[in-house]
């Protein structure tokens, strides 16, 4: 595995050089390596400029989302794609583009959970989004289905207006027999998205996504929950307070998700409304940078040598050199924050904001699994001795989170092409000595 962030040497392995000769004669153990499994609803997102009278003719109202059968979305891709009106074709999904992102950071296996077309033609969707999914995204256990996967048409109008239609196809078929308990039991993690929950009658994946969270539970492996959309949310907040209160160990959600949520517009006052029902949580906050918040054990918390930040909780970011734990395994938990603005100020031009947060996500996740890696193959290091969730501080998180929801924002595609630099090529190298 690759370690988080922009690491000195000296963090990475081996930890220790071993003398040559004495490793010839010590029978070393073979080194663990450790993934994060996820599930999602396979879809591809489709982008094509468009005339309005192709939107009156499909009966798509302009600027809103609409729902079409099958059937229409074959016609519609038919005719998009024979005049060459389709600019773009990404592999979607807020699960597949965040499992994706961590195997390009981590350089090494995550697991996807999902459905997949049983026959797939060379450039249709189904093809796409192989294509677009990193090789270390291990995609063996996906469940074949006839028919098509999922949909989402973003056409663009001449004056910029985007209207979506989505097909749902056969991704919300996935069934609970082809979620594999020691798949999910064996990882570092398991994602989840809130859309999981609100399958239509007939669909599985609900059922599917409950039988790998009890998988999760049974072996501590920490459920990760991203919320989606704040239009799910506020259809029935006390819900989704309650499931995450039972279910969810680490949220990820932006501020209108947030605000949703818990009632509290201000994020830091989200977050701790939030901290009652989960134990660590990633806020997106657009412009205004993002926040992590947690549990750390009053004997163990770290002040910070960074200023000191006023808020609705002055001066909220007092330990954020703190490591986050699970409030269950802090004799006397308290509670931190931490705050980062946008990298250099955010991207000169944004080119696209779908996707920023799951990459936030990726770089959580790969810190919360190099724990795991470090604990297995290290397993005397003092790190370990008083044991954390994840292997940095909330301020270190904060950074990695930032700096590649800046590198997805400066691109066109949801999901990364390539790690981050192993050397920055401005002089912003100190953001990572700081």
């Amino acid at each position: 595995m690759k370690f988080p962030g922009q690491r000195k040497s000296k963090h990475y392995f081996p930890v220790k050089t071993r003398d040559p000769l004495l490793a010839q004669l010590t029978q070393l153990p073979e080194p663990f390596t450790t993934y994060i499994s996820g599930i999602d609803q396979t879809l591809v997102d489709i982008e094509a400029k468009v005339e309005d009278e192709l939107l009156t003719r499909y009966q798509l109202p302009k600027g809103n989302s609409t729902l079409i059968n099958d059937e229409q979305a074959h016609a519609l891709y038919t005719e998009l794609q024979a005049n060459g009106l389709i600019s773009d074709e990404f592999a979607g999904g807020t699960i597949g583009n965040t499992v994706h992102n961590y195997s390009i950071l981590a350089d090494d296996r995550s697991v996807l959970f999902g459905v997949m077309s049983k026959n797939i033609e060379v450039g249709s969707y189904s093809y796409r989004y192989l294509c677009h999914t990193s090789s270390k995204v291990d995609l063996n256990y996906l469940q074949p289905v006839d028919g098509p996967i999922g949909r989402c048409f973003t056409l663009i109008s001449e004056c910029g207006e985007r209207t979506f239609a989505i097909s749902k196809g056969a991704m919300d078929k996935l069934t609970p027999d082809y979620i594999n308990k020691e798949v999910v039991q064996g990882g570092s993690a398991l994602v989840l998205t809130a859309y999981l929950m609100r399958a239509s009658e007939g669909d599985g994946i609900t059922d599917a996504a409950m039988t790998a969270i009890q998988f999760a539970k049974e072996a501590d492996v920490p459920v990760v929950l991203t919320l989606g959309t704040r239009f799910l949310i506020a259809e029935d907040p006390v819900w989704w307070q309650n499931f995450i209160s039972e279910h969810v160990t680490i949220l990820a959600m932006n501020e209108d998700e947030a605000e949703a949520l818990t009632g509290h517009k201000d994020p830091l006052l989200a977050c701790e409304a939030a901290l009652e029902w989960c134990d660590m949580i990633l806020l997106t906050a657009g412009p205004v940078g993002l926040y992590t918040a947690g549990y750390a054990d009053d004997a163990e918390k770290r002040e910070t040598s960074h200023q000191l930040l006023p808020g609705s909780i002055p001066e909220f970011n007092r330990y954020e050199f703190s490591r986050p734990k699970n409030k269950a395994d802090c004799e006397n938990p308290l509670k931190v924050y931490a705050h980062i603005s946008p990298y250099m100020g955010g991207p000169e031009r944004i080119r696209n904001t779908n996707g920023a947060g799951d990459g936030a996500l990726s770089a959580l996740l790969h810190d919360l699994s190099a724990n795991t890696f470090h604990k297995a193959n290290v397993p005397g290091s003092s790190k370990h001795k008083r044991d954390g969730l994840c292997y940095s501080s909330f301020s270190q998180i904060c950074k990695y989170a930032n700096r590649v929801a800046y590198e997805v924002l400066a691109q066109h595609s949801p999901r990364l092409s390539r790690g981050l630099p192993e050397r920055e090529d401005s002089l912003e190298e100190s953001y990572w000595e700081r």
